[in-house]
Parts: C-alpha cells; sequence; structure tokens
C-alpha cells in the first residue's frame, strides 16, 4: 500500500509540474510559504493521541469541550460604548434585546489613561471611542436596570483596571448581590501595553504587583470572574504575523503565571481563570492553525512546566475579536464580508467567545444598524451554516495540522529568544518586541506596495468615483459638558473626608505591600474618581516612558 502511494504520489507531482501557475505570491498573510499540496507525509511521525488528540482530552488541539459547540455555543459580545453613561446604557439594552448574550464595554482614551472627565489632558477625548467613567456614579447609571449576576460582562481595560473593576463591584454591592455570583472579563493585560498598544501609566514592575493583586483577590472573592485576559488581538493590531502574535501572547501569559507564583499562589487556584484573546485576521487556514498551536502549547507549558494538576488549568480558554486592521474606508461593505468569514476561522478554531467588527468602526464608533448586522453575522454562522454541528471539522487535515505544527514550532523559536533576553519585562526594556512588530508590518506594506498581497478597493480593484453613503454615529461636544457637570456635582455632594481617607488607605497598601483591591473599592464606595485613585499610586510607583523604535 505504501509502495502504491508513493508511485501515485509521483505521478501527482509529475503532472504538478507540468501545470501553468499564476505568477503571483503563495503565502500566508504572515509570508509563510504555502506549498501546492498537501500529503500524509507532511504530517509523518504524528502521535494522534499526543499531539493531536480528542475534543476535550489533552493537548486539547481540537478543542477544550468534549461536544464542542453542540454544548454550549460561543458567547456574542458586541464591543459597545460611547458618549455618556446613558447613551452606553442605552446601546447594551438594544443589544440585549436583540439577542446578544453578553455586554463587552468600550471606555473612552480619558478612562483608559487614568484621567478623570474634567482633567486638562482629557479635553476633546471625552466620549469619543468609547464611554465615559470617572466615578462609582457613571458606572452605576452605565448598568441601571441590568442586573449584574445575569449577564457575563467583559471590560477592555487596562492600566485603571484595577479602579475600574472597583467600581463594577461597588455597582454589584449596591444592587444586594454576591460577588461571588459575578461572571465576566477584565483585560488588564498591562504587558501587552508596552508591547502594541501604548496605553500604560505605571512602570511595568508596579503594574505586574496590581495585576497580582487582582488574581489573588478575585480568586478568593469572585471565583467566576475572570481577572485578566491575556491579549495578542493589539499585538496583531500593530502589524505583528501570526507566529507572533500566538507566541507574545503566550509568552505574556506565562510571565503572569510565574509572578502568581512567586506570590505564594498555587497553580490550580488561579489558573483556570485566566483568559485569553486573540485576533481572528483574514488568513482563514494560518488563523486556524493558530489556535489549534495555541491550546496545544499551553496545555503542555501548564502541566509539563507548571505541574498543574487541574485539568481545566490546561485549558486555553479565548475571546476573539475579528481584526479591526482589515477594515477599509473604502467600499465599507465590504468590511461586512471580511468580518464574516474571520468570525468562520475564529469559530471553526475554537473560540469560546466571539465579537465582530462593525463595517463603519474605520470611519467612526459603530452605528446601531452595522452593529446589528455583526451581530446577525454570528448568528448566522451559529444557525445557519452547519459549523456547530461537528466538533473541529478541519482536524486531521494534512494542511491544517502541518499549518499547526508550523505555529508551534515558530512560536518556540520566540519563546527562546525571549529568555535570552531574560524574560519579557527585559525583552520589553530592550525594545524587542516593538522592533519585531515594526519590522513585521513594514514588510507586510512593502507587499501591499508591490501588490504581492492584495487588499480590495485599497490597491486593487479600486472605485475612484465611490460616494460613501452609510450612517455614521458622531458624539456631540455636549457630552463632554454633561460629564464636567456631573463630576463637579458629585465632588461637592461627597464626604470629602471620606475621600481624604480613602485615599490615604490606598497609599499605605501601596507602600506596605497589601493588596490593593480591598482599599480601592473602599475608594470607589466614597466616591474617590479614577483620577484620584490613579494620582494617589503614581506618587508611589512613578510613571513610565516609553522608549523609542525604530
Amino acid at each position: 500500500m505504501e509502495s502504491e502511494y508513493k508511485k501515485a504520489k509521483e505521478r501527482y507531482l509529475d503532472r504538478l509540474s507540468e501545470s501553468v501557475t499564476a505568477p503571483r505570491r503563495y503565502s500566508t498573510v504572515s509570508d509563510l510559504p504555502i506549498k501546492e499540496c498537501y500529503f500524509p507525509d507532511d504530517i509523518e511521525g504524528k502521535d494522534y493521541l499526543s499531539d493531536i488528540g480528542f475534543p476535550g482530552e489533552y493537548p486539547f488541539t481540537r478543542g477544550i469541550h468534549t461536544n464542542g459547540y453542540r454544548g454550549k455555543i460561543w458567547t456574542m459580545r458586541q464591543f459597545a460604548g460611547f458618549g455618556t453613561p446613558e447613551d452606553t446604557n442605552r446601546r447594551f439594552k438594544y443589544l440585549l434585546s436583540k439577542g446578544q448574550t453578553g455586554l463587552s464595554v468600550a471606555f473612552d482614551l480619558p478612562t483608559l489613561m487614568g484621567w478623570d472627565a474634567d482633567a486638562e489632558m482629557s479635553r476633546g477625548e471625552v466620549g469619543i471611542c468609547g464611554v465615559s467613567v470617572s466615578s462609582l456614579l457613571d458606572m452605576e447609571i452605565l448598568f441601571k436596570d441590568i442586573p449584574l449576576d445575569k449577564v457575563s460582562t467583559s471590560m477592555t481595560i487596562n492600566s485603571p483596571a484595577a479602579m475600574i473593576f472597583a467600581f463594577y463591584l461597588a455597582v454589584a454591592k449596591k444592587q444586594g448581590l454576591n460577588l461571588a455570583s459575578l461572571s465576566g472579563t477584565l483585560q488588564n493585560d498591562i504587558l501587552k501595553e508596552y508591547i502594541a498598544q501604548k496605553e500604560f501609566i505605571f512602570p511595568p514592575r508596579p503594574s505586574m504587583r496590581i495585576i497580582v493583586d487582582m488574581i489573588e483577590y478575585c480568586k478568593n472573592e469572585t471565583p467566576k470572574w475572570n481577572p485578566i485576559s491575556i491579549s495578542g488581538y493589539h499585538i496583531r493590531e500593530a502589524g505583528s504575523t501570526a507566529v507572533q502574535e500566538l507566541a507574545f501572547t503566550l509568552a505574556d501569559g506565562f510571565a503572569y503565571i510565574e509572578a502568581c507564583l512567586e506570590r505564594g499562589m498555587d497553580i490550580d487556584s488561579f489558573a483556570p481563570r485566566l483568559s485569553f484573546f486573540f485576533n481572528s485576521h483574514l488568513d482563514f487556514f494560518e488563523e486556524i492553525a493558530k489556535f489549534r498551536a495555541a491550546r496545544r502549547i499551553y496545555a503542555r507549558r501548564m502541566k509539563e512546566v507548571y505541574k498543574a494538576k487541574n485539568p481545566r488549568s490546561w485549558w486555553l480558554r479565548f475571546h476573539s475579536q475579528t481584526a479591526g486592521c482589515t477594515l477599509t474606508a473604502q467600499q465599507p461593505e465590504n468590511n461586512i464580508v471580511r468580518t464574516a468569514y474571520q468570525a468562520l476561522a475564529a469559530v471553526l478554531g475554537g473560540t469560546q467567545s466571539l465579537h465582530t467588527n462593525s463595517m463603519d468602526e474605520t470611519l467612526a464608533l459603530p452605528s446601531e444598524k452595522a452593529v446589528k448586522i455583526a451581530l446577525r453575522t454570528q448568528q448566522m454562522l451559529a444557525f445557519e451554516t452547519g459549523v456547530i454541528n461537528t466538533v473541529d471539522p478541519l482536524g486531521g487535515s494534512y494542511f491544517i495540522e502541518k499549518l499547526t505544527d508550523e505555529m508551534e514550532e515558530g512560536a518556540e523559536k520566540i519563546f527562546s529568544e525571549i529568555d535570552a533576553l531574560g524574560g519579557v519585562i527585559p525583552a520589553i526594556e530592550a525594545g524587542y518586541f516593538q522592533k519585531e512588530i515594526a519590522n513585521s508590518a513594514y514588510r507586510y506594506q512593502l507587499q501591499l506596495e508591490s501588490k504581492e498581497k492584495i487588499i480590495v478597493g485599497v490597491n486593487e480593484y479600486v472605485d475612484p468615483d465611490e460616494n460613501i453613503d452609510i450612517p455614521i454615529l458622531r458624539i456631540s461636544p455636549e457630552v463632554e459638558i454633561e460629564q464636567k457637570k456631573r463630576l463637579a456635582e458629585l465632588r461637592n455632594s461627597r464626604n470629602q473626608k471620606e475621600v481624604e481617607n480613602a485615599l490615604e488607605n490606598i497609599a499605605n497598601a501601596a507602600k506596605d505591600g497589601k493588596n490593593l483591591m480591598p482599599p480601592l473599592i473602599d475608594a470607589a464606595e466614597k466616591y474617590v474618581t479614577l483620577g484620584e485613585m490613579v494620582a494617589e499610586l503614581k506618587k508611589y510607583f512613578g510613571t513610565y516612558t516609553d522608549a523609542p523604535v525604530f
């Protein structure tokens, strides 16, 4: 039988060599070369049980759940946040009424940077790229009439995540809820901020201390909450390749795990609540292979290196979002199609949660119509395409399995480079990640300019007479005025002595090495603002300035 296969393959390769091949670059978006065809011997020597396995079994290459989406369809989230808390509260209710199954909060730039709405640095940015939240009062309005024990809430916040989480927990307490009933996720991934997104406040080492405090607090008080979502999304958006996104993200995750272990925490006490966040880009098969490789690498490291005993600690659970960097201002309706393909890749890759971008996001925050189309894309994917009927339908494909192996091999090489620099934080300080991403982005741009890679409507199939006619959401300047007025009234009405005592408790906890979450929650309940809490910690931790990389 083997000799028959070899003869047949040789005949095929002879015919293939005589075929006329169109002169274009046959590689993934990340420029990984792709062969004409893949065969059984491309995965020769693989051990099915140890390398691929069954769904829901170690090493989880085929997914973490035994029956895939037959048991539970992925959580459908749409990123929502703009203007005042009242504006976003209305959008939340709209999305829930249309069948969304989880909330995902986008905050404006001042909030992301730890500035109150009335700060000088906030001028002109309040409510523009997300919702403005400066205090517990804003958070109360944001979740008005939304019972927090009935929804899963994801919050995209990093540097001031501890303070925003404190506001959220204070709202839950005001609703009379047991904190243990809350479910959701904080992004809270500061390492990728230094690597890619650049929305940092404190230096890396004190920032890591704050995150370990939060993981420790959640382990004890909010066991259903994911205290961190280690994010490759923004690394990819900054211009990395798929392999770089995979490796850099997992390296960050391992750095957080090691920091928690140094604190003295047992691996199985916190690892089951760690989650990840990946970009689902346009190269369909490359993305699926990336997700499969991520699960396998993570499971092996958790079991063999960190000695986790609980199988749930071996699970890489991840949220995915379609690639914002692939959306185009030109021919924006094309973005609906791009998003659908990217969503399908995420689902075939085994995501637990999915956000689909709206067609207008490269022009403005999503309009109601655009966000409904994005949500309907997920619903059609789940209920009309048949992709939920079987687990990992592409598992066993010669191409997919070979590509998965190549992803893993590439990631392991990058791990070695990071280790040689002394770990993630020394690598950040050396500019390693930033240089690697910049080089990858530059190579891709050159390929676009030479048309080795095509973006429909941008460098090919261009419509020079295009007239963009889609509704655009515009944020009124009144938002900033309203938020400043609310903040002024809050400062005048609260108990100033309680505010001062709460800030002193935060300072003492920072100096004494105590867990920061209890004093932050207490401060939130006293209506201490986000900016005031951040300013207090800046006195002790300082601020960080990124070294430029060219």
